[in-house]
């Protein structure tokens, strides 16, 4: 038997209409699973959702997970029809690259919202035996902003900071369920969120950027690979780490 395979696993992956989230769907479906794609962008999911490999289950939840009081009632809807859930990814996130002085106590709230809240919400949700197969991987999409200092970046930093140190936290909580728990760390990977970030800091600093990553540019499925892996069986004595797939970007 295959351990990499995600056959026969049931996987809800955030963020599933774009960039990362979008290429986790893809593979994940290559290597047998099937999935609830949720996101904000209904049109953009059923995009996802068509590039999948043919013969995958899939299901939908478009919300706003921020600000959804009914996320509970879709998340159990989806597994009464797909079966209980043995795999997250938390893909969904927000970046912003501004100076300190132009920070505000809403850009705080508003980052830590998606990035870091909203996760921590439905891995609660998920870590519910009616929920949860008997073993489950749950994996967060944290940054190497969240370990390495980066000018302008104090609040996506520190949410990032936060995702690590909460997986960690969440990993000792829940292995007694026969739940793993990992982040992944990318340096920059070729997203439209690095595109407008490109965009808002012009051509000079965006080739520095580029200069820092020995092997350049991630793409996105270089996160998904890793995602696979920690959802396997193949890491089924990995917990509470922080995969850092950067191009080494932090090793400088």
């Amino acid at each position: 038997m295959d351990a990499f395979s995600l056959k026969n696993k049931t996987i809800l992956i955030t963020g599933a209409s774009s960039g990362i989230g979008r290429s986790c769907s893809v593979e994940c479906s290559r290597s047998g699973a099937s999935l609830i794609l949720v996101g904000r962008n209904e049109e953009e999911l059923i995009k996802t959702a068509s590039q999948l490999s043919p013969d995958t289950k899939v299901a939908i939840i478009a919300e706003d997970i921020t600000h959804s009081e009914q996320i509970e009632a879709l998340i159990a809807d989806r597994v009464a029809v797909l079966g209980k859930i043995s795999g997250f990814i938390h893909c969904a996130g927000i970046e912003k690259t501004l100076p300190l002085k132009k920070h505000s106590p809403q850009l705080y709230h508003d980052i830590f919202e998606i990035n870091v809240i909203a996760g921590f919400e439905i891995a609660k949700i998920l870590s519910l035996k009616k929920y949860k197969d008997d073993t489950s991987s749950f994996v967060f999409i944290s940054s190497v902003a969240g370990m390495v200092g980066e000018a302008g970046k104090a609040a996506y930093s520190a949410s990032k900071g936060a995702v690590i140190a909460g997986a960690r936290s969440l990993a000792m909580e829940l292995s007694r369920g026969n739940i793993r728990v990992n982040s992944i760390s990318p340096a920059m990977i070729n997203t439209p969120i690095l595109e407008r970030m490109f965009e808002d800091i012009g051509d000079e600093a965006s080739s520095e950027i580029i200069k820092k990553h020995p092997l350049g540019i991630g793409e996105p499925i270089d996160v998904a690979n890793a995602c696979i892996f920690l959802l396997s069986d193949a890491a089924r004595w990995v917990t509470g780490t922080n995969l850092v797939i950067d191009g080494g970007y932090s090793a400088q």
